[in-house]
């Protein structure tokens, strides 16, 4: 028998499960044999972090925790459409134009060159009603 939470996950990613190559999960319980085994034949491989490795799952709880605080807990989500919608902005924002510590403040795909804040006249675009800003050089 196939695991309820597969599928759903399956039905959830429609036409875009080809974009997804592997899974990194945990080894809690909740995750059965069959669970993998739907990935799998969908050509998702699933790989597990170590055991007792709290840290190996870091990057992904960060992201989790920097759209946590940067968007959801700021905005009121209307439905799942709504979602998918300025999550989908956010993920834009968050690869292409958002400062990373790690990166010496670069963006890890970025669309656009750093704007140097030092110059005179700086143009802002806002994102999701305000939220979020972007800043570029003015022509």
């Amino acid at each position: 028998m196939r695991s309820v939470r597969s599928c759903n996950l399956m039905l959830g990613l429609g036409g875009r499960v080809d974009e997804f190559r592997f899974l990194i999960r945990d080894r809690a319980g909740q995750f059965s044999a069959s669970f993998d085994a739907v990935l799998a034949d969908v050509g998702i491989e699933v790989v597990r972090i170590p055991p007792r490795c709290p840290r190996a799952n870091c990057y992904a709880e960060r992201f989790v925790l920097t759209v946590r605080t940067e968007l959801t807990d700021r905005m009121l989500i209307l439905g799942d459409r709504h979602l998918r919608a300025v999550l989908a902005e956010y993920v834009r924002h968050y690869n292409g134009r958002r400062p990373h510590r790690s990166r010496e403040l670069r963006p890890p795909r970025p669309t656009h060159p750093v704007a140097a804040l030092n110059s005179q006249r700086i143009r802002r675009h806002r994102l999701l009603g305000g939220l979020i800003n972007e800043y570029e050089r003015a022509a």
